[in-house]
């Protein structure tokens, strides 16, 4: 099977899934919820923990549920993004963002909802006995990388930090946490239920980190020639701090970082491969296609 086709397959299963999950009622809220999830998302997160888990010989039946977590956190994240207090947007991948579609007070709640439901779906997932203490590790791991240490305080730098007060370093920081969070929550997740070893580990949270910088950079070169002036400051972009070309150049850097480090501890995975190299492609997308 072509590594696009099982790719495919992949979000095939993570789109049931997650029809699955956000189908237990009709409510106003869920109805939010499912406004948020279903608007045309790549799944990225979770295909990416489906393939981790994959490369270190955990079904996919076995992480699907982690990864579906991961996707409701990244939307929840997109969410509160969206609110007139955080970054006011108006659209979601070309679609209403659910403020506007269905009043702050809703979006807060359906962002609120989709977290905790996150949550409860990594309690209760269905594990072998001797995996339990995997399922610990990955939430405590998840909630560690989605908070104040990660996620959460990369979006306070974002709304804090001025463009002047930017240098290389702590810009970085700044992607490492609100960006590649999740991606390497999404990596190590798999890497921990297919109980990879500590060295395996590490260099998938290499792979991760490196993934997310270029996740990030890709973003910013692309919506370089975009009005940057949004909320209620400039938001920091890598081209504006670093120039096009050099952005390019570092973008093509770390997405071979993310490759070596698979090679250097010998981790054989197609997928993971080609999830790094796709971030090479900067198509044009639509002023309003943002954060996958």
């Amino acid at each position: 099977m072509k590594v696009e086709e099982s790719v495919s397959q992949k979000k095939k299963a993570i789109e049931r899934e997650l029809e699955r999950i956000l189908s237990e009622e009709n409510s106003l809220l869920f109805q939010a919820m499912r406004h948020a999830v279903f608007s045309g998302g790549k799944r990225f997160r979770p295909i990416l923990a489906l393939a981790s888990g994959e490369c270190f010989g955990a079904s996919a039946d076995l992480v699907l549920p982690f990864a579906c977590a991961l996707e409701l956190i990244h939307n929840y994240s997109l969410v509160h993004d969206d609110l007139p207090s955080m970054d006011n947007d108006d659209f979601r991948r070309g679609k209403p963002s659910c403020h506007k579609a269905y009043g702050e007070d809703i979006a807060l709640l359906a962002g609120d909802s989709l977290l905790t439901m996150a949550f409860e779906i990594l309690a209760q997932a269905p594990l072998r006995k001797n995996l339990l203490i995997k399922r610990e590790q990955v939430i405590k791991e998840v909630s560690q990388l989605a908070g104040v240490r990660g996620m959460v305080g990369g979006q306070l730098m974002d709304i804090t930090l001025s463009q002047n007060a930017l240098t290389e370093e702590t810009y970085h920081e700044l992607i490492l946490k609100k960006t590649g969070s999740l991606i390497i929550a999404s990596v190590k997740t798999g890497a921990i239920l297919g109980e990879a070893g500590a060295s395996e580990l590490a260099a998938a949270v290499k792979y991760g980190r490196n993934l997310g910088l270029a996740f990030q950079i890709r973003d910013d070169i692309i919506d370089s020639g975009q009005d940057a002036q949004k909320g209620r400051h400039p938001r920091p972009n890598y081209v504006s701090l670093f120039g096009l070309k050099d952005s390019e150049s570092r973008l093509k850097d770390f997405v071979e970082a993310a490759r070596n480090a698979l090679d250097e501890a010998s981790l054989e995975s197609e997928e993971l491969h080609y999830l790094a190299a796709k971030l090479l492609e900067l198509e044009k997308r639509s002023k309003n296609e943002q954060n996958p």
